[in-house]
C-alpha cells in the first residue's frame, strides 16, 4: 500500500499555466493508512506494528485514563466546579499514539487537546487538575486559562490559544536544537482549521526549506469549532499540502493507535537522519462539542456522529487486544475500576489546596531577585486585600 507521497507528480491535464485536477485524485494518492480494522483485526502487515502488546496494554490505560478524566471534567464544569474545559473524546488514538512515537528527548509543541500526552509525559495528574481549578497548586500559578498546561520536565511546552502559533514555536525550536548539535525532533499538532492559519505556511514552508526536524501532526477531526472542514480548506486532504512545500505528506485513520504510531515512528526516523519534515493528516472526529462553551447541536446534525461512535478508538484497541489474547473481560474491568478510584482520590486531593495561589505569586518568575519596588507593591497589596473583603474576595457580593 502507497502511503508516502513523492514530491514531482504529474497532473492528469495541463493547458498553458492551468491545470485540471481529476476529482477524487488525492484521495487515491493518499491512501487512509490503517494496520488495525474496527472489529480489531490486523489488517496491515505484521512487520509495520511497532509495538509490542505490553506497550499497547499500557497506551490503552492511558486512552481509558484520557476518555475518563475528560468525561468527569465536563460534569464538573457542568457543577460549576471549574469554568472551562477541553477535551479529546474519540481522539485518543491520535494523540496518544504519535506521542508514543517520540524519544524522551523531543519536544511537544501541543494544541488545546493533547492532555494526554501531557500525562504520558509525566505530568502528575494532580498537577493538571489544579490547572483546571487555578488554585495553589496550579503550576501556571493562574496565570494561564483551564486546559492550558504545561510540564517543563516532561518537554511539554506550555499551550497557546491563538490558532497554530505552535508550529512556528516547533520549528524555530528543532532548528535551534539543530544547529546547536542537539538530536532534538520537534512534534506538534493542530487541527484541520490550524491550516488556514498564516503560521502553518510559515512554519512548514520554512521547515521543508532548511530540512528542520520537525513532525506536523494534524488532528483532522472534521470541525473548527463551528466550520467544517469543506468549509475552510477546498483541498480533498490536509496530506496532499504537503506536496506544495516539498516534503512528504501521509493519511492515517487517526482512530487506530497502531497505524498512528507507526506513521509518526517512521516520520521521526526520516526527520533524525536529516530528510527533513512530514505532515500526518491524522483522520479522526469531534464526537462531543469544540469544548464546554460549545453546544454543537446548534450547527451539526446528530446523524453526522453516529458512524464515528461506532469508530471508538479506545473499542477499536480493547477488540484487538482481545483478539491477541492480550487483556481479558477482568483485567479490562480492573483497569477502569483503577481509573476510576484514580481519579476520585486525585480530585479530591486537589480540591484541597487552597483556592488561590499566593499573592506574592504574582510577583514571581520574572526577576531573580525581586526588585525593592516589587516589595513595596506587593506590601501595599496585602495591606489592601486584608483591609477590604471585596478584593481579598472577587465574588463578595459587594465586589
Amino acid at each position: 500500500m502507497r502511503r508516502e507521497h513523492e514530491v514531482g507528480a504529474v497532473p492528469r491535464r495541463q493547458r498553458g499555466n492551468h491545470r485540471e485536477w481529476e476529482p477524487g485524485r488525492f484521495v487515491k494518492e493518499f491512501p487512509l493508512y490503517r494496520l488495525v480494522a474496527e472489529d480489531g483485526e490486523l489488517v496491515g502487515a505484521p512487520d509495520e506494528v511497532t509495538l509490542p502488546d505490553a506497550e499497547v496494554l499500557r497506551l490503552y490505560r492511558l486512552m481509558v485514563l484520557n476518555r475518563s478524566l475528560d468525561e468527569r471534567m465536563i460534569t464538573l464544569q457542568r457543577q460549576g466546579r471549574i469554568g472551562f474545559y477541553i477535551g479529546s473524546i474519540g481522539e485518543e488514538a491520535t494523540i496518544l499514539g504519535s506521542a508514543a512515537a517520540m524519544a524522551e528527548s523531543d519536544w511537544i509543541f501541543p494544541c488545546y487537546r493533547e492532555h494526554g500526552a501531557a500525562l504520558m509525559r509525566g505530568m502528575p495528574l494532580v498537577t493538571f487538575l489544579c490547572d483546571l481549578f487555578g488554585n495553589a497548586g496550579d503550576a501556571m500559578k493562574g496565570r494561564q486559562m483551564p486546559c492550558h498546561e504545561a510540564w517543563r520536565p516532561g518537554r511539554f511546552t506550555s499551550i497557546s490559544s491563538p490558532i497554530s502559533t505552535q508550529i512556528s514555536h516547533a520549528v524555530g525550536a528543532a532548528w535551534a536544537a539543530r544547529l546547536k548539535g542537539d538530536a532534538m525532533v520537534a512534534l506538534t499538532y493542530f487541527g484541520e482549521g490550524g491550516t488556514s492559519a498564516h503560521d502553518f505556511h510559515t512554519g512548514l514552508n520554512f521547515a521543508a526549506v532548511r530540512k528542520i526536524p520537525v513532525v506536523f501532526v494534524c488532528r483532522n477531526n472534521g470541525w473548527a469549532i463551528s466550520v467544517p472542514r469543506e468549509r475552510q480548506t477546498g483541498s480533498e486532504t490536509i496530506a496532499q499540502k504537503a506536496i506544495a512545500y516539498g516534503m512528504r505528506g501521509e493519511r492515517v485513520d487517526g482512530n487506530d493507535l497502531l497505524a498512528v504510531h507507526a506513521a509518526t515512528r517512521r516520520a521521526r526516523e526520516r526527520a533524525e537522519a536529516g530528510e527533513g519534515p512530514t505532515l500526518l493528516e491524522c483522520v479522526t472526529y469531534r464526537v462531543e462539542g469544540h469544548s464546554t462553551s460549545d453546544d454543537p447541536r446548534a450547527y451539526r446534525p446528530a446523524e453526522l456522529v453516529e458512524p464515528w461512535k461506532k469508530r471508538d478508538p479506545i473499542l477499536r484497541m480493547r477488540r484487538y487486544l482481545v483478539r491477541r489474547g492480550a487483556l481479558a473481560e477482568a483485567e479490562d474491568e480492573r483497569i477502569r475500576a483503577q481509573v476510576r478510584e484514580e481519579l476520585q482520590r486525585v480530585l479530591k486531593e486537589a480540591e484541597a489546596f487552597a483556592p488561590k495561589p499566593p499573592l506574592e505569586s504574582l510577583f514571581e518568575d520574572v526577576y531573580a531577585e525581586p526588585l525593592p519596588q516589587l516589595r513595596e507593591q506587593l506590601a501595599e497589596l496585602e495591606a489592601a486585600v486584608a483591609a477590604d473583603p471585596r478584593v481579598a474576595n472577587p465574588r463578595h457580593s459587594d465586589a
